[in-house]
């Protein structure tokens, strides 16, 4: 099933577009729109790591607590924990003699979305405390965190950077609201959202749903959808922010979205291309779709979705394109292609390379910006408490 439209709304062609589909990871898109509404392209998720006790500067030890009040940043990984761990070495702050605490809105490292997310909030916390602990101190790596941190070298100019160290003896847990004097803050700020929705999107990344937390539940992103994308069609329904699940939309309504999309991000000063993978020039699932990447390199911007089994599996494609005519906006389901995936993504390629460019002709132009990592524009900052304001 498929609908497309050109630049006037005009339908170009279309089949059964008005009968519901499981969009898979296509729902990531209304979760971006809904990001993007809410919260602005230029958001930045900021992380507290506060040094509670007492601090001996001569032998850099606190005697006391590293508490984390996460920010509900969706995408701070292990190499933000590098940044973090360098930017406490230049407070002074080598070892902890307490314990590292998190709270329920800090997560580090991927989880899967919630197919795979720890069900048990304090068995979740711990985890993450886990994870930080070891990210912090290199006598804990293991060979993939050892491998993390030497692409991490390269990436900083390729630049010969001794890792951040930061010991803490106490192990993990406990409150985060029963604690002494704090001494400082390192507050680590993240990528801006813009940059965090394409990295989401290039990659079809599940944990995108962290962003309810900001947002809010599935419930509410369909009352925030249905209003822009409804029309005369049928009720929408979502279950999850990533596509997990048993969605329903139709053609029509996703390429109603795919626009809504578009007009919201002019208006908000940027560009779909900042928000959804480029075909020919960005990484992740896009990828999947070879025939794409060698005739529109540059010109198709586009959302994949895929399940293997729910719902018998689906395989979608969305996005915008430009055929002899103009723009374009297209979306293209093959349900019940669980079994048959590859077959699928060959005959939604074919369908998309005669609407596009029947004549054969390769129209290329240039990249955008790249998808970067989590920790390419993140910043850090440190409140030093105990020195009086204008000290």
């Amino acid at each position: 099933m498929w609908h497309a439209v050109d630049a006037t709304g005009r339908v170009m062609t279309s089949r059964l577009a008005d009968r519901p589909v499981n969009p898979a990871s296509v729902i990531k898109v209304a979760t971006t729109l809904w990001a993007l509404e809410t919260l602005g392209p230029t958001h930045r998720f900021t992380t507290r790591f506060e040094l509670h006790g007492s601090f001996d500067e001569r032998s850099g030890t606190l005697d006391g607590d590293l508490v984390v009040r996460g920010g509900a940043d969706p995408d701070f990984q292990v190499e933000n924990a590098f940044l973090v761990a360098r930017r406490l070495n230049r407070f002074g702050v080598r070892e902890v003699t307490g314990r590292l605490r998190v709270d329920a809105e800090f997560w580090i490292g991927w989880e899967g979305g919630s197919a795979r997310k720890e069900r048990s909030a304090a068995r979740r916390r711990e985890l993450m405390a886990t994870r930080l602990r070891r990210a912090l101190d290199p006598h804990r790596w293991d060979p993939a965190t050892r491998d993390l941190f030497a692409e991490f070298e390269a990436r900083h100019a390729g630049a010969a950077l001794s890792p951040g160290s930061v010991v803490v003896r106490g192990g993990i847990g406990g409150p985060t609201d029963v604690t002494p004097g704090r001494v400082a803050s390192v507050e680590h700020r993240s990528n801006p959202l813009v940059v965090t929705l394409k990295r989401f999107n290039a990659y079809s990344n599940n944990d995108i749903e962290r962003l309810g937390d900001s947002l809010g539940s599935p419930v509410e992103l369909a009352a925030f959808l249905g209003p822009r994308v409804k029309g005369s069609g049928p009720a929408l329904r979502i279950e999850t922010l990533s596509g997990l699940g048993s969605n329903r939309l139709t053609s029509r309504q996703i390429v109603r979205l795919f626009d809504d999309l578009r007009s919201t991000a002019r208006r908000l000063d940027t560009r779909v291309q900042d928000l959804l993978p480029i075909a020919g020039c960005d990484p992740g699932t896009l990828e999947k779709f070879p025939r794409l990447t060698e005739i529109q390199a540059g010109e198709l911007v586009a959302k994949t979705g895929t399940l293997g089994s729910t719902d018998g599996g689906v395989s979608a494609l969305a996005g915008f394109g430009r055929g002899p005519q103009g723009p374009v906006t297209f979306c293209v389901v093959a349900p019940r292609s669980g079994s048959r995936l590859n077959r699928a993504r060959a005959d939604q390629e074919s369908w998309l390379l005669e609407l596009l460019s029947p004549d054969g002709l390769p129209r290329r132009t240039s990249c955008g910006e790249p998808v970067v990592f989590s920790d390419d524009q993140a910043s850090l900052r440190t409140i030093d408490f105990r020195r009086k304001p204008g000290a």
